[in-house]
């Protein structure tokens, strides 16, 4: 067991406290065929950017804000599957209100269907791509989440799921706790992730007067 303490926790959404990945790869596969292109590869990356990002990328000459809305319509619209990840439930539930976030490449209202449909609690306050300028792996986003929590990103610790993800997290001077539940833990490790896990049931709070102390499973 390894025992670690921080001020603040800042989560990921998809693939870290909501299993969403099947909806996802519908999504994209789909679109990734209405415009002629490998499903297989558009959905690999679309995962843990903003839809915005990959809207660019592929059609570049597009009407971005329509196609992103459209992207954004059918995945607010498709909730098959999605539901909260192991432990995550009870890990939120065990934190202080004020010393965790989400900060998620979804835009706000589709972050706020998927915490809905997996029951999860909804933070006070979130950082979505409708807040910042540059995704992930850029270190804005969870730069903000900190600022939101009111503590340097030295003092917090990010849960990811996704390379792209992992380097915001390291960016930002942050720790960073990596679940394998999207991709394989040698990318992770690749990524620079401080600790590699299953999932939120790997995770638990034991104490949190003054900074937050939390016990990894040493799973893998």
């Amino acid at each position: 067991m390894t025992r670690i303490q921080c001020a603040a926790l800042l989560f990921d959404l998809d693939g870290v406290l909501i299993n969403s990945t099947p909806a996802v790869a519908r999504v994209w596969r789909q679109w990734a065929i209405e415009h002629g292109f490998n499903p297989e590869e558009v959905v690999a990356r679309a995962h843990g950017r903003p839809s915005l990002t990959t809207v660019r990328e592929y059609l570049p000459n597009a009407d971005h804000d329509a196609e992103n809305r459209e992207v954004e319509r059918r995945e607010i619209e498709d909730l098959e599957g999605v539901i909260p990840l192991p432990g995550a439930l009870d890990l939120l539930a065990s934190l202080p209100a004020d010393r965790w976030t989400i900060v998620t490449s979804c835009t706000r209202p589709l972050a706020e269907v998927r915490i809905r449909a997996a029951g999860l609690p909804l933070p006070k306050k979130m950082i979505t791509s409708n807040d910042i300028t540059h995704g992930k792996p850029h270190p804005e986003p969870y730069l903000k989440g900190a600022a939101l929590l009111g503590f340097p990103p030295t003092e917090c610790i990010v849960f990811e799921d996704v390379p792209a993800g992992v380097c915001a997290g390291k960016a930002a001077d942050a720790k960073v706790i990596a679940f394998t539940t999207t991709v394989s833990e040698s990318a992770l490790r690749e990524a620079g992730a401080d600790w590699i896990l299953k999932n939120c049931a790997d995770v638990r709070l034991l104490e949190s007067s003054g900074d937050l102390k939390l016990v990894l499973s040493d799973g893998l």
